[in-house]
């Protein structure tokens, strides 16, 4: 396959980011936290190889992520890893929602509804 042919390649591990359900460049749009002007010129890489961000999902359908050392989940804030649970959660179920609609949306559709 020809570099052009192929999609956005993780900064972490160099593999492609078949989809934007396993994107966190997505998961930071959708968030909040990269605005529409930055998505071209944010490093992207999976999901699972930003471990401090991904510890962060919970759902059955999310391979559970556990971080060592004082990044880790257990030793931050307990409220502040509820709202960032409760938000990243949301955020990578928008992504799955994302990756499975038949006909693409308009990029200002993608983010959670508070982040529009």
């Amino acid at each position: 396959m020809a570099n052009c042919d192929q999609g956005y390649l993780c900064d972490i591990c160099g593999e492609e980011v078949e989809s934007i359900g396993f994107s966190d460049l997505y998961l930071r749009f959708v968030t909040g936290l990269v605005s529409h002007q930055d998505l071209l010129s944010s490093p992207e890489r999976h999901i699972q190889c930003n471990p401090i961000t991904a510890q962060f999902i919970v759902d059955d359908d999310f391979p559970s992520v556990t971080v060592g050392g004082v990044f880790a989940k257990a030793n931050l804030d307990p409220q502040y890893v509820a709202e960032q649970e409760r938000l990243m959660t949301r955020g990578w179920q928008r992504l799955q929602e994302l990756a499975a609609v038949s006909e693409p949306l308009p990029l200002a559709e993608y983010p959670l509804e508070e982040f529009r």
